[in-house]
Parts: C-alpha cells; structure tokens; sequence
C-alpha cells in the first residue's frame, strides 16, 4: 500500500525541555527542531517539500528581528532536506547558509535519492513535485562549533545511518539534538559494514551524558536513555548471534530466506515493550527486526570484533 505524505506541520508543546527549542512533527515520519539563540534562529532540517519548509520559516519569523538565519542538515535524507531549496540556489526566498558535513557533497544527489525523488514525484506529484534536490552550502570535515551567544552548538559526525550524518550537542543545556543516528526500534542501516560505525556513533553520544536528547524518529518524551535502549539492542543481537554461530547455525543464502528457526533471538526478547516502544509496528518487529540481525550475522561472519 503506497504510503501518503503531508505539509501539515504540527509544533509540540513544551514538556519541560528548553524553550529555546522548537520542535515540529510532520505526521508520524518526522520530527525536526528550531533553536533560537541570541545571535541565530537555527532550523535544524528542512522537511520534505518547500511548502513544509516554508512552515519552518513562517514559525521563525517572529524570532528573526536582530537574529541570522541559519540552517543544518543533520544528513541529507529525502525526510531532512527536500525543503533546502528555499534557502539556496536561483531566487531562493530565504537566502541562509545550509550547515551539513563534507560527506554530504556526494549523497544528496546519489543516484538512489534522484531515482527516489522521480519516484515520489511520479506518485504524489502535488506534495513532490516542485521539489529541487539542493545540496549544502557549508561543509566541515569534522567538529564544527557555532557560537551562539547564549548557547553553543558542537556539531560532530555520527555516521552509520548515513556516512554524512551529524548530531548535535549543547553544552550549557546539556541536550542532545540525534537526528537518526538513535531512535525507536532501532535506526536503518543499509549494509553490515555500517553497524559498527553505527554502534560507536551510539556509544559518543552516550558518552556526553546528555541531561535531555530528541530524536527525528521517535516522541519528543523519550529522553536520554533511547540511547541506552538502542546500545543495548546491539549489544544483545551480537549475544545471540555469537550464539548461534557457535553452534554451527547455517547462514547460506541468507537474505533470500527466512531466518534459520535456531536462531533465537524475537524482538521483544532484546528491546523494551514497554512506554513509545509498545507503539513499535509488527513490521518493525518482524522485517526491520530480521533485517538487523541478517547484517549482524553478516558482520561477524566477516570478522567482525565487539562494539
């Protein structure tokens, strides 16, 4: 069943975290942020279309006298940045700088994401059809600090989910801005080789202890310890496939079939049931699932060592 998008932009009441962040939800697909700072108003993705980034700017507006208006890609996922158009490129209405890491550069315009976007604009022309993929305008190998005034934002690579992806993290409100590189059940991955580089991303953010931590994936409530969940996760489908390994389990052709039966590992045995991931689909629980644990057999089979 082919799956329908909306412009309707939802903007979430505070529920105790810093007023300086605003976060919109589009739908049930994604969620992204607005901060506002003594020198900046900060639009941290830019949605689908330029209709629902230009609900973005139009929440913006009244912040923008005496502020700059700056904008971040966290990656350059359809989700993320098919709005970027409306701040750069011919006649653009709101010229900003797009923030993104240099990976970027060869990832908006891959072949997968034009074939993707003449996809979506063949089935839903109304939502897709004015979109021009745009690429960042300011890229950065690695940490990139943005000096605020009254806040600091420490951009750093969290590659897994994508290699371009960056978090965000702010130091004197101790909050964490995870894009997709953290989420409910679990964040996508396109190949084995990825699920490390995922898993040290995981564990960086851990690290920093945020007191508060938002997700693009997952409710505005869930808090620091998804990315606790999500270490957890990995480091419990490792178990059971080390496991399963040892006892001789046969992985031949296995993308192309169910998995073996002596692999015991359901979802519900190695993630949370309960709070927003009681809300997780059968599909996340079956497929998604099952695809996770087919690129962790994957991995150790290669030689993969211990996150």
């Amino acid at each position: 069943m082919e799956e329908t998008y909306t412009n309707q932009i939802e903007w979430l009441a505070t529920q105790g975290w810093d007023s300086r962040i605003h976060i919109a939800a589009n739908g049930d697909l994604v969620n992204v942020f607005i901060l506002i700072t003594e020198r900046y108003v900060i639009l941290v993705d830019t949605l689908i279309n330029p209709v629902t980034a230009g609900a973005l700017v139009e929440h913006a507006q009244p912040f923008l006298v005496g502020r700059q208006l700056l904008v971040i890609n966290s990656h350059s996922d359809w989700d993320h940045a098919w709005g970027n158009q409306l701040f750069a490129g011919p006649n653009t209405p709101y010229p900003a700088p797009i923030i993104a890491h240099e990976k970027s550069a060869t990832q908006y315009k891959s072949p997968d994401n034009v074939a993707f976007l003449q996809k979506m604009q063949a089935e839903q022309s109304t939502t897709f059809g004015n979109v021009i993929i745009t690429k960042a305008t300011v890229t950065f190998p690695s940490d990139l600090w943005i000096d605020g005034g009254d806040l600091t934002l420490h951009l750093f690579p969290t590659p897994g989910h994508t290699p371009d992806h960056i978090a965000i993290f702010i130091p004197e409100i101790s909050t964490l801005l995870a894009g997709d590189a953290a989420e409910i059940p679990f964040p996508i991955l396109h190949s084995a080789e990825d699920l490390p580089i995922l898993r040290a991303s995981l564990a960086a953010m851990a690290d920093l202890h945020p007191r508060a931590a938002f997700y693009c994936h997952a409710p505005a409530a869930t808090g620091p310890q998804l990315l606790h969940d999500n270490i957890a996760y990995y480091n419990a489908l490792e178990k059971a496939c080390r496991a399963a390994l040892a006892d001789g389990l046969d992985t031949t052709n296995l993308f192309n079939t169910d998995l073996p039966g002596a692999l015991e590992c359901p979802f519900d045995l190695v993630a949370p049931t309960s709070g927003p991931w009681a809300s997780v689909t059968a599909y996340g629980r079956s497929e998604r699932h099952g695809q996770q644990l087919r690129l962790m057999l994957t991995w150790l089979e290669s030689g993969g060592q211990g996150a």
